[in-house]
């Protein structure tokens, strides 16, 4: 969708019938970003590979993939830190703040993001994104 910004193109992998919508960002300087199929990304979710390591004197940068499994659920205005890894069908409730990896089937919200429920595990693929308005 419009409005979608990468700080580095390579090392981007998204699967099939995923919706990235409107301006998120992509930072994959530090890591690899993968995205499986089926996953939905609501606005404004950032993704960073990327971080300085506030306990270095030189201010030093840090950096790790992000693989984020098939049938997810990124809500509104999610920040994914590096390094974390999204199990399947996890869903990541609105303004969270992903530091660490989430089993598949789980419910997250909070910042730092932490376990608040579970999700049903049938799921069904989706059809593919038709938008009215871009």
């Amino acid at each position: 969708m419009m409005g979608f910004k990468v700080r580095k193109l390579a090392n981007i992998n998204i699967g099939s019938t995923t919706n990235i919508n409107p301006n998120c960002m992509f930072d994959s300087r530090g890591g690899e970003i993968l995205i499986g199929d089926n996953v939905d990304i609501a606005p404004e979710v950032n993704i960073w590979t990327l971080e300085h390591n506030p306990q270095d004197p030189n201010f030093a940068t840090k950096g790790g993939p992000v693989i984020i499994s098939d049938f997810v659920w990124i809500g509104n205005r999610v920040t994914i830190l590096p390094n974390v890894t999204i199990g399947e069908g996890a869903v990541v409730a609105t303004g969270a703040v992903v530091t660490k990896d989430i089993s598949s089937w789980t419910i997250v919200g909070g910042i730092p993001a932490k376990k608040i429920g579970e999700r049903n595990s049938v799921q069904e693929s989706r059809k593919p994104y038709k938008p009215f308005l871009l």
